[in-house]
């Protein structure tokens, strides 16, 4: 199997570009509701790993002995703008800690509020690692070293028992008897790479209203609080004007997004019992509207006014500097259907 052709880019009437790419669709015990191109292959799950490098520290309670509700929750499965809300609640996590942004090791970054929007900032603004859209991961990071009495000082570290703890966890979820293969995200944490089925697994899980055995016996009700967390507090996931907000905000309760760089989505619906993960090729995003509008309506997902309202997300041209309107993009796969969803 390979790559399938996902999306046209059109300029005028003529096809100028094309990204290819893979789709999964699977229910919360694995198993395969719809698939395109290569689901064998694996992938970097990249930011959309987040739920699940905070469960851990969820399953042994640690919101509760740091007094942290669903606002932390969310912001640990976050990758954010780096907004002033995003910032301050990173601030107030590792204060309640005893620590600064000077122990977070996820690097400094210019925030996404700026390169989502294209606007640049003032000369005299200073940007720290609490601006870094990972911020909240590893403050929680941060919270459950200190929660097992572990060091802080190289907790991105492969073999530190936070990350072991992590990829353990996930080993015994997904039943996986062979090591995951490792990568370093952008922030410097370790990454795991897994087949795009497992990673929609995981959404699937999250969204459902009780997690199967193997998942409950290593997690209990995490993956469920992540979920509630990261839908009822989208703005803290995402960020102003980004994709992840906009269709949270349509799904109203029922469905998580979390995007990943790369490429990389995933997508959990708690009314259908989904879990859907996409993987673009060539590692660009700009297309990823248009197919997550086009899995939906091929799955049928939606009422009539989140119909509307995802319809309205892609009835937008491609635009030039100027603002004319020079092309499209146009959805070009069909999903293979296994059990008649």
């Amino acid at each position: 199997m390979s790559a399938t052709g996902l999306i046209e880019v059109l300029r005028a009437d003529v096809r100028e570009s094309e990204h290819a790419g893979s789709i999964a669709v699977v229910d919360s015990n694995g198993r395969v509701i719809a698939h395109c191109g290569d689901i064998k292959r694996e992938i970097f799950t990249r930011s959309s790993l987040k739920p699940f490098q905070a469960a851990p520290f969820v399953a042994m309670g640690g919101l509760e002995r740091r007094g942290w509700g669903l606002p932390q929750l969310a912001l640990m499965c976050a990758s954010h703008s780096g907004e002033e809300k995003h910032v301050e609640l990173a601030r107030s996590m590792l204060a309640d800690c005893s620590l600064e942004h000077r122990h977070l090791l996820c690097g400094c970054q210019v925030p996404i509020a700026y390169t989502q929007s294209g606007r640049l900032p003032k000369a005299d603004e200073v940007f720290s690692e609490l601006h870094n859209n990972c911020s909240g991961k590893h403050s929680g990071f941060l919270a459950a070293c200190l929660h097992q009495g572990e060091p802080i000082d190289d907790y991105v570290a492969m073999g530190h028992p936070l990350q072991r703890r992590i990829r353990d966890s996930l080993a015994k979820a997904l039943g996986r008897h062979q090591a995951f293969r490792l990568g370093v995200d952008g922030c410097a944490a370790p990454n795991l790479a897994m087949p795009l089925p497992a990673l929609a697994q995981l959404f699937a899980v999250m969204a459902a209203e009780q997690s199967p055995e193997s998942f409950a016996k290593v997690y209990g009700d995490a993956p469920q609080r992540c979920f509630a967390a990261m839908t009822q507090f989208p703005e803290l996931v995402s960020g102003a004007e980004r994709s992840d907000l906009a269709l949270m905000n349509i799904g109203a309760g029922d469905w998580v997004f979390k995007a990943g760089a790369e490429a990389v989505q995933a997508i959990g619906i708690r009314s259908r019992g989904l879990g859907i993960a996409i993987k673009i090729a060539d590692g660009n995003a700009r297309a990823m509207i248009w197919i997550v509008v086009e899995i939906f309506r091929q799955l049928g997902i939606g009422d009539n006014e989140q119909k509307k309202q995802l319809q309205a997300l892609v009835d937008r041209p491609i635009r030039n500097v100027r603002g004319d309107a020079v092309g499209s993009y146009r959805p070009v796969f069909k999903l293979n259907m296994l059990t008649g969803e």
